[in-house]
C-alpha cells in the first residue's frame, strides 16, 4: 500500500469553457464490495459522459481510499496513487469517506450530508416534513432494546389505530425497494417488527391508489432532465419490475421533484412520486445515488451528461 500525496483545499483552476479543453480531473467513487456489475456500470456512465465533455476521470473503489486522521491533519491513504481530483462524483453511501474528501477541500457531488439524509429514509421524511411536502403518513418506530420474545407491543396498537391495515413497514436503510414490506394485519405486523429487531424503520400509510405504479423524475440542478412511469401488476412496489415508459411530467410534478431534491441539499437526485387520491402526487423517496441505466433505456436520455454539465458549471463559475 502506498500513501497518498498531501492534498490542499486549492481547486485546480487550469481550465477554460467553450471549445477549448477543460483541464479538470475527477474521481468517480463506487462501492467495491457490492456484488454484481450495476454499480460499476453507473460509474462508467459518468466516466463516458465526462470524456465526451473533455474531462478526465478515474473510477475508484471506496475501499481503495482510506480516510486517515492524525493530531495535525486529515488525509487519504490510497491503495493506488491517483491524480488529485478537482471533484468527486460519489455514487456510494460511504458517508465518512465522502466527508473526509470534503475536509480535504474537494467538491463532492452529492455532498456527504445530502447522501446521509437520502440514505436514511427517516431523515429524509423529517426534512420533507419541515418543508410541508406531501408524504404518506409516517410513524417512526421507537428504538427498543429487547429480545424478540420480550417485545412490549402496546405501541403497535396505536400505530394500527392511526394507519389502519394494510400499511407499509419500511426500513430506514435499503435500496431498490427490497426493504419495504406490506403488512395486512396485526399478526403480520408483529412478525415483521420482530424480524427487524435492532434496525431502524418506519410504519407508513399505504397509498392504495398507487399500487404497483409510480413516477421516477431525475433532477439535476434546477430542472427535471428525464422521467419515467413505472408499473408492475403483481407487487405493490413499482420498483419490483414490470413496465417502464418515458413520461412527460406536469409543471407541478417537476416543481415538486426539484423542491424535494433541494430540501435534502442534493445537486441531483431521483425523486419517486406516488399517485395519491384525487390525482394528487405524494413524495415517496429522494434518491441521491439513483441509478440511471433503466431510465436511459426507457427515455433515451442520458442523465450523466446533464450531471457532468452541471458539475462543470459549478466549478467554472
Amino acid at each position: 500500500m502506498t500513501s497518498s500525496n498531501k492534498y490542499t483545499s486549492q481547486t485546480n483552476k487550469h481550465f477554460m469553457k467553450g471549445s477549448k479543453p477543460l483541464n479538470l480531473h475527477g474521481w468517480i467513487v463506487y462501492n467495491g464490495h457490492l456484488p454484481g456489475e450495476k454499480f460499476l456500470i453507473l460509474a462508467k456512465y459518468f466516466q463516458d459522459a465526462a470524456k465526451r465533455k473533455g474531462l478526465t476521470t478515474s473510477i475508484i473503489k471506496n475501499n481503495d481510499l482510506l480516510a486517515y486522521m492524525t493530531t495535525e491533519d486529515n488525509d487519504i491513504v490510497q491503495t493506488y496513487d491517483h491524480q488529485r481530483p478537482d471533484f468527486v462524483i460519489f455514487t456510494d453511501k460511504d458517508i465518512y469517506l465522502a466527508k473526509q474528501l470534503e475536509l480535504l477541500g474537494i467538491r463532492v457531488f452529492n455532498s456527504a450530508e445530502a447522501i446521509a439524509i437520502s440514505d436514511d429514509k427517516i431523515a429524509t421524511y423529517q426534512e420533507l416534513t419541515k418543508h410541508n411536502f406531501p408524504i404518506p403518513k409516517t410513524i417512526i418506530a421507537p428504538k427498543i432494546f429487547y429480545q424478540p420474545n420480550e417485545l412490549d407491543n402496546q405501541y403497535l396498537t396505536r400505530v394500527s389505530e392511526t394507519l389502519g391495515f394494510p400499511h407499509v413497514i419500511k426500513e430506514a436503510f435499503g435500496s431498490f425497494g427490497e426493504q419495504v414490506y406490506l403488512v395486512h394485519n396485526r399478526e403480520e405486523m408483529i412478525k415483521k417488527v420482530n424480524e427487524l429487531h435492532g434496525r431502524p424503520y418506519v410504519f407508513q400509510e399505504y397509498i392504495s391508489t398507487s399500487y404497483g405504479r409510480d413516477i421516477r423524475l431525475h433532477v439535476v440542478g434546477d430542472q427535471v432532465v428525464a422521467s419515467m412511469f413505472r408499473q408492475t401488476e403483481d407487487d405493490f412496489r413499482a420498483t419490483a419490475g414490470g413496465v417502464r415508459l418515458a413520461y412527460e411530467p406536469t409543471k407541478e410534478e417537476a416543481d415538486l421533484a426539484v423542491r424535494a431534491t433541494k430540501a435534502i441539499g442534493a445537486d441531483f437526485a431521483g425523486v419517486d412520486l406516488l399517485f395519491g387520491p384525487n390525482d394528487t402526487r405524494i413524495v415517496c423517496e429522494v434518491n441521491s445515488n439513483a441509478h440511471i441505466g433503466k431510465l436511459h433505456n426507457s427515455t433515451n436520455i442520458n442523465v450523466a451528461d446533464y450531471v457532468i454539465e452541471y458539475i462543470v458549471d459549478e466549478l467554472t463559475d
